[in-house]
């Protein structure tokens, strides 16, 4: 007899298709209420971040095309391959990252690797490496702005980067050794005509992810309040997981040590809008998307257990 083959039922697409039909559903049956909430997103975009984020955008892709940045990266490349097993020009970008944030570690791992800079065996390490934020946001904003308090923005800074560089430091395990990292560091200084319009690509792409996440984050805010779930540590993390900064106010709302906590594990994560500002340029270098999130998700925890452990000793 032959045997009746069983036809296996994929739960991912389903899971994946639920949140796109609910968000096509509530843009169609409340046009007014979503899309005013897209022009909110792309009016934050322009007043706050834009006008910080253009000049880096273009500043760094200029400075990595300049010969200071080859014989910097040759002096860092020892330091870099031995505790993350990377690149001078791979170290760099984590430098970069760490001093600008999000868009500009992504954008110029993006720039060094089709320039030849980042060693294709390297890129994956170099991207979870240059995926942090800078002190502007998380002392200014978050620290300053948001806790009122400018001591646990750099608690939440410091536990930030250490969640980050310790798990960048356990894939260097990971990593084959014959991964280009000796490779002699391709001369980097090119002319800048499209400079300028690559990096207001670059920012518009950042724009656009700002102005949809902001309007899916109150799509799922309206969800919580239907559910009768407005405030606490399960709203801000739900939140926060869809678009960051919302996650982070609630949680300095309730102002404790789990709160900075889940703060640190917040900004590290980044929430969607953050990874798709970043993906949209890492997955046209080949990172893939899964192995990036879990990475993430791990740097996340660690920079929530430092922080609690700083807050606790502070």
């Amino acid at each position: 007899m032959q045997k009746v083959k069983k036809r296996k039922i994929k739960l991912f697409p389903f899971l994946t298709i639920l949140p796109i039909a609910g968000a096509m559903a509530c843009f169609l049956l409340f046009p007014a209420r979503y899309s005013a909430l897209i022009l909110e997103g792309a009016t934050l975009f322009a007043v706050c971040v834009m006008p910080a984020t253009l000049p880096c955008l273009f500043l760094t892709a200029l400075l990595t095309r300049q010969k200071i940045f080859r014989g910097a990266a040759e002096k860092i490349a020892p330091a870099a391959k031995n505790i993350f097993r990377v690149s001078g020009a791979g170290g760099l970008c984590a430098l970069l990252s760490a001093l600008s944030g999000y868009p500009v570690g992504a954008r110029t791992t993006l720039d060094l690797y089709e320039r030849g800079a980042i060693p294709k065996g390297e890129l994956f390490r170099v991207a979870c490496l240059a995926s942090t934020s800078g002190p502007m946001f998380l002392v200014g904003a978050v620290g300053a702005g948001m806790f009122e308090n400018a001591t646990i923005g750099w608690i939440i800074f410091c536990a930030h980067l250490s969640g980050n560089y310790l798990v960048c430091f356990l894939l260097r395990f990971a990593a084959k050794k014959s991964n280009g990292t000796n490779a002699p560091l391709p001369t980097l200084q090119n002319g800048g005509a499209n400079v300028i319009a690559d990096s207001v690509l670059s920012v518009l792409t950042v724009g656009g992810a700002i102005a949809l996440f902001y309007a899916f984050s109150g799509i799922l805010r309206d969800t919580l309040v239907l559910a009768g779930i407005e405030n606490g540590y399960i709203a801000a993390i739900v939140t926060g997981a869809v678009e960051m900064t919302s996650g982070c106010k609630l949680l300095s709302e309730i102002g404790s040590g789990l709160s900075v906590a889940l703060t640190a594990f917040l900004v590290t994560f980044g929430g969607g809008c953050v990874i798709a500002q970043q993906l949209s340029f890492l997955s046209r270098a080949g990172v893939k998307t899964l192995p990036f999130l879990g990475v993430k998700l791990l740097q996340g925890a660690f920079a929530a257990l430092f922080a609690f452990g700083f807050h606790a000793l502070l």
